[in-house]
């Protein structure tokens, strides 16, 4: 598969253009994959890592590759750095081709224009270098600068731009937590002022509370800057929001590539519904509940018809052989969107929370949907209005709202009901 056939330039020139080559639905493509294969060893020992491997990336996007440990997803973005060779087929920047022997001049701007953040923050950074240093390193190398007060000027415009300060560019990196070491990380890349920044799991060795923080910062630089980025990630509920298409590989193979939103609305492939089905679901009692979906691979039969990456609808690729890809076809004309997360035991739980309706999509309840104790204890104190609140909230499908507003009115009123009959009793007896 590729999504632009108008690259052509593929000899040995020794500087970019200024532009890349434009696809057919207008994009200017930064970086192309036609038919790569990466191999490690030799003989009967070879290891074929990936296998045919073509997709895109257009200039200011976020393509996102997915897929568990060993499929094949940073070995493809060591190859766009020129750290892995490729054993076939060629990687294009720009329409000139990186892959393989190129020129001296030619080699340097591809280090210039292609940085890479690494997933370990701590293995990533020289711990007998001070800060400042590890940031001006390229610059050094590359003499981007007109004189040391314009290398100290870029230098704290970047590490305040990462959410540093000055103060700590004379400081080692084991003096930093692993959220600042990879902030110190995307300076030394984002310094450079490259084109295309390959993402290596970024967030996946920092605290959850960081990640957001790192993600937002790398959204930063794309906004201010248009920078592209190559994002390798195993988890799809992360990319899902910073991607502006997806590529899942599975064992070396490129199965599916769409747009985010196409991805997740029509995942064709068994192994990207596996990875959907895989996400978790915030709601314990129905995480509780979940059925995996298991990838098979041996529900394919390639024994005869080889499979291949072939667009089932604009945009979207699924690998599959010519019977899976008309089905693939047939299954997205019919514009239905596909569901790849099950639930069971749904009636119980429907029943546990109240749901009328169990065809309802459960997991899509509001965001506010939050049972808050609050809800209870003044529908305890108002139940009649609480009676009333809880049709209204059904309506609207605030189930978990509901149902503690109606704990607090059902509770009110029968205080309300015993402080009356007490009252009854004592009237009756003070009587006598």
């Amino acid at each position: 598969m590729s999504e632009n056939n108008n690259i052509t330039n593929t000899g040995t020139a020794r500087h970019f253009p200024e532009h890349g080559p434009i696809a057919e639905n207008g994009k200017e493509v930064l970086v192309s994959l036609k038919n790569v294969d990466i191999t490690f060893g030799k003989g009967a020992l070879a290891v074929r890592a990936v296998k045919d491997a073509s997709f895109d990336i257009y200039k200011g996007e976020t393509f996102s590759l997915v897929g568990e440990s060993g499929s094949g997803k940073t070995t493809i973005g060591r190859a766009v750095i020129r750290v892995n060779p490729c054993a076939a087929g060629e990687i294009l920047y720009k329409g000139v081709r990186i892959s393989g022997k190129i020129p001296r001049s030619l080699d340097r701007e591809v280090i210039r224009n292609i940085q890479m953040i690494f997933q370990d923050p701590a293995a990533s950074l020289n711990e007998r270098a001070t800060v400042d240093y590890i940031i001006s390193e390229g610059l050094y190398n590359f003499h981007l600068y007109e004189n040391e007060a314009d290398r100290v000027r870029k230098v704290e415009n970047m590490i305040n731009e990462v959410g540093l300060l000055p103060e700590h560019l004379t400081r080692y990196p084991h003096e930093f937590s692993g959220g600042q070491r990879q902030r110190i990380g995307i300076a030394r890349a984002m310094v450079m002022e490259p084109e295309l920044v390959v993402a290596d799991e970024p967030i996946s060795a920092l605290d959850v509370s960081v990640r957001a923080q790192v993600l937002n910062l790398l959204k930063k630089f794309q906004q201010e800057r248009g920078t592209t980025y190559l994002f390798i990630a195993h988890d799809l509920s992360v990319v899902r929001f910073i991607s502006d298409r997806i590529g899942v590989i599975y064992k070396g193979n490129i199965v599916e590539v769409a747009t985010a939103e196409e991805l997740f609305d029509y995942p064709m492939h068994p192994y990207t519904k596996s990875l959907i089905s895989a996400i978790p679901i915030p709601d314990p009692q129905l995480e509780k509940h979940k059925v995996l979906f298991t990838y098979d691979p041996s529900v394919h039969d390639y024994s005869t018809d080889q499979p291949s990456l072939q667009e089932v609808w604009e945009g979207h690729y699924v690998y599959g052989n010519a019977k899976e890809i008309e089905e693939y076809k047939k299954l997205r004309e019919a514009g239905v969107p596909l569901k790849s997360i099950t639930i069971n035991e749904a009636e119980e739980i429907y029943d546990r929370i109240d749901v009328e309706d169990a065809d309802e999509p459960i997991i899509d309840a509001p965001i506010h949907d939050t049972g808050n104790i609050w809800y209870t204890v003044l529908a305890f104190f108002l139940p009649i209005i609480g009676f009333i609140a809880a049709a209204i909230l059904r309506k609207h499908n605030y189930m978990k709202n509901r149902r503690v507003v109606m704990k607090g009115a059902i509770a009110g009123i029968i205080v309300f009901v015993a402080i009356i009959l007490i009252f009854v009793i004592l009237f009756l007896v003070a009587g006598h």
